[in-house]
């Protein structure tokens, strides 16, 4: 199996986990009276089941994200280039520029 179906899959089964947690967070603390909700409802499960799946996609979807994001070769140079050194000091630039002609001056 190619390295990058092995780490899609591996991302995936993290961010189910994560949201197993973070549902089992929710129905814990009682959030928004969630748990009572579930409880007392004769679709709870359902409701449970769709909660941890769509939490799931998001997570995995960012934690795959994440882990190719950090991936990415650093390409800043390592050395051996000084930043240029700014002083406050005016520099004479010269400017070349024509005489003016004549018949502009009589207007």
């Amino acid at each position: 199996m190619p390295k990058l179906v092995r780490l899609y899959i591996r991302q995936v089964l993290i961010g189910f986990g994560l949201s197993a947690a973070f549902v089992a967070l929710l129905l814990y603390a009682n959030v928004a009276n969630l748990w009572h909700l579930v409880s007392g409802s004769d679709v709870g499960l359902l409701a449970v089941f769709l909660l941890w799946l769509f939490n799931g996609i998001v997570f995995a979807g960012v934690q795959f994200g994440i882990s190719i994001m950090r991936m990415a070769e650093d390409d800043t140079p390592k050395g051996g280039k000084r930043a240029p050194r700014v002083t406050s000091r005016p520099v004479r630039v010269p400017a070349a520029a024509e005489a003016p002609k004549d018949r502009l001056l009589r207007r």
